[in-house]
This record gives structure tokens, C-alpha cells and sequence, in this order.
């Protein structure tokens, strides 16, 4: 089976994370840094991804605000460029999630700032694993 990437789009970082062949664990992988616009696809070729879930940042109400317009027009622009399906995931409170998992872990601020969008990749990710089982 091959491999699914999750993704945290932020406002000019992406966290990445990919889930092992059977489709049942995250992991992180990395941040990457762009400029506007400027996405690259290469990186799922290169980790054999069949698909993306990308994070859909929602309002606590549920409204889909300038953030998840975004991720939208983001998520058209991925699926032009590289041909491969973009699931939509809720991202609600994920990066908050994931700034608790890394301060639990004894993480130093410096070090959670440099690792906090891939995390919050991973429990997006995870979480679109696990309703899929």
C-alpha cells in the first residue's frame, strides 16, 4: 500500500507528515518554507504518496473563515499541479494538540516552534487514519 501525506498549510510554512505503507501511523517529516504560492509537489513523488489530507481550519462554530478559504483555493491549486486526490480533514485544535504532546515531551520552546507545524500535520493525518479503520 502506498503512503498518504497529511498537511498543516500555514501562512508560509506547510507541515508535513506521511503515514507508513499499511496506512495506520503518522509521522512527521518536515516543515517547509515558501513564499506565496510557491508549492512544490516533488515531495510526494519522492515518498510515494497516493493521496493528501490536507487540514481544514474552521471557526469553533464550524464557519469556514479566510484561513479555510485558503486551504480551498490551496487545495485546488495541489490537486492541478501534482494530479493526486486532496481530502479535506478538520483541523480544529490540532495545533494546540500538538503544542501539548511536545511540552508533555519536555520540548523547549525554540525546538517546538521549529517542529509544531509538522506535528500538527501528524494529528491531522492520524486523525483521517483513524476514522478510515
Amino acid at each position: 500500500m502506498e503512503r498518504i501525506m497529511g498537511l498543516d498549510l500555514g501562512s508560509r510554512t506547510l507541515g508535513i507528515a506521511v503515514s507508513d505503507p499499511l496506512g495506520m501511523i503518522a509521522r512527521t517529516v518536515e516543515t517547509f518554507r515558501f513564499a506565496d504560492d510557491d508549492y512544490d509537489a516533488q515531495l510526494a513523488k519522492e515518498l510515494g504518496a497516493v493521496k493528501f489530507v490536507l487540514g481544514l481550519p474552521k471557526h469553533m462554530n464550524g464557519d469556514v473563515g479566510i484561513r479555510g478559504q485558503i486551504s480551498l483555493d490551496f487545495k485546488a491549486k495541489l490537486e492541478a499541479a501534482c494530479g493526486l486526490p486532496v481530502i479535506l480533514q478538520d483541523e480544529r485544535l490540532t495545533t494546540a494538540a500538538a503544542e501539548r504532546i511536545l511540552i508533555s515531551a519536555d520540548v523547549s520552546r525554540k525546538k517546538r516552534k521549529a517542529v509544531i507545524d509538522q506535528m500538527a500535520a501528524v494529528q491531522i493525518l492520524q486523525s483521517y487514519l483513524d476514522q478510515k479503520r
